[in-house]
C-alpha cells in the first residue's frame, strides 16, 4: 500500500509539472482567454472568479515549497541531534519528498531504524517520536499557514481545502480542494448579499 500512495503521488506530481510546462510555455495567451471567457460568461463576477482562483493556486505553491523547506530544516536538525551521517543528504532528500504523500517518513523513519539497527535504541526512539510529533506536525500547521497568507483567505478555509482534497483527489487535491472552497465561499458570500448577476432569461 505504501509502495501504491508514493507511484501515485510521483505520477500526479508529473502530471501537474507536465501541465505546468505548458503553462508556462504558453501563460500569457492561455491567461487572456482564460480571462475572456470567464469575463463574457460571467462578467465582472467571472472575472473575481479567475483572479481569485489564480491567487489561490499561488498561495498553494508557496504553501507547497514553503512546508518543503521547513520540513526540510526541522529533519536536518533532528538528523544532526541523533549523529545521523549524511544529514544535509537526507534533509535535501526530505525536500522533494515532502512534495508527496508520506514522503518524509521515509527519510526519518528509515533514520530510526538505521539508529536501531546500529543498537542506538535510544536515538531510534527518539528519531521516531520527533518524526512523528515535529517532522509531520510541520505538514499540518506551516502549509495551511502559509497558503492562507498568500491567497488572503481564512486558515480555517484552506486547511479544510488542503486535507479535504488529498483525502478526495490525492495531491492535486492541494489545489483543487482550495480553490473550490475559496470559490463556493466567494459564491455563497455574492448570494447572501444579493449580488449575484440574474440567470438567463429573468427579469
Amino acid at each position: 500500500k505504501t509502495v501504491a500512495l508514493t507511484g501515485e503521488g510521483l505520477l500526479q506530481i508529473v502530471l501537474v509539472l507536465f501541465i505546468s510546462f505548458f503553462i508556462y510555455r504558453d501563460g500569457a495567451a492561455l491567461a487572456e482567454r482564460l480571462r475572456s471567457g470567464s469575463v463574457r460568461l460571467g462578467g465582472e463576477l467571472g472575472g473575481q472568479m479567475l483572479t481569485l482562483s489564480r491567487n489561490t493556486v499561488m498561495g498553494v505553491m508557496v504553501g507547497i515549497v514553503g512546508t518543503a523547506a521547513a520540513q526540510s530544516l526541522v529533519t536536518l536538525i533532528g538528523l544532526l541531534i541523533a549523529g545521523v551521517p549524511g544529514a544535509m543528504l537526507l534533509a535535501a532528500a526530505t525536500f522533494f519528498l515532502s512534495m508527496i504523500p508520506i514522503g518524509p517518513p521515509l527519510v526519518w523513519g528509515g533514520a530510526a531504524f538505521w539508529l536501531y539497527d546500529q543498537g542506538q535504541t535510544g536515538w531510534a526512539i527518539f528519531m521516531t517520536i520527533y518524526g512523528l510529533a515535529v517532522i509531520s506536525s510541520v505538514d499540518n500547521f506551516v502549509k495551511p499557514l502559509l497558503i492562507s497568507r498568500t491567497a488572503s483567505l481564512p486558515i480555517l478555509l484552506i486547511a479544510l481545502g488542503v486535507f479535504g482534497g488529498i483525502i478526495a483527489f490525492g495531491f492535486i487535491g492541494i489545489f483543487l480542494g482550495p480553490v473550490l472552497l475559496a470559490l463556493g465561499l466567494v459564491l455563497a458570500e455574492k448570494w447572501t448579499a444579493g449580488l449575484m448577476p440574474p440567470a438567463a432569461g429573468r427579469e
